[in-house]
């Protein structure tokens, strides 16, 4: 039996809220809450970048990334947190939108590509 057309369906707590296009403002601010409550740090990533591990060489003036051999237990947990985010984002939008942010290495990148899109720039608001 088919649904009627005026059903939504349930809310899930398990599944990030799903972007088909359109009213994103609504999905914005439900995504939000969505990835704060599943890991508040996830959110951080989102909004800063991903965590780069870094290390000093010389004599303590200059710092370069690390290559992933030096990473540690702490740099993999910290780097994990992006694409965690970037699953939970991929994981709210439907194909089309898919489309727009498949190039992007960061869930910052997503954010921002989608922001830009539905919102436009600050600029234009």
């Amino acid at each position: 039996m088919a649904a009627p057309l005026n059903f939504e369906e349930g809310q899930s707590t398990y599944r990030p809220p799903r972007f088909n296009g359109q009213y994103y403002g609504w999905w914005k601010t439900r995504m939000h809450d969505f990835i704060m409550a599943e890991d508040f740090e996830l959110w951080d990533v989102i909004f800063d970048g991903p965590f780069v591990p870094m290390k000093v060489v010389g004599e303590g003036t200059k710092t370069i990334p690390k290559t992933r051999k030096e990473y540690n237990g702490g740099d993999r947990k910290a780097i994990e947190k992006n694409f965690k985010a970037k699953k939970i984002l991929v994981c709210g939008i439907g194909q089309d939108e898919y489309n727009r942010i498949s190039a992007c290495e960061s869930a910052k990148e997503i954010w921002e590509a989608l922001q830009m899109v539905h919102e436009g720039t600050t600029q234009v608001k």
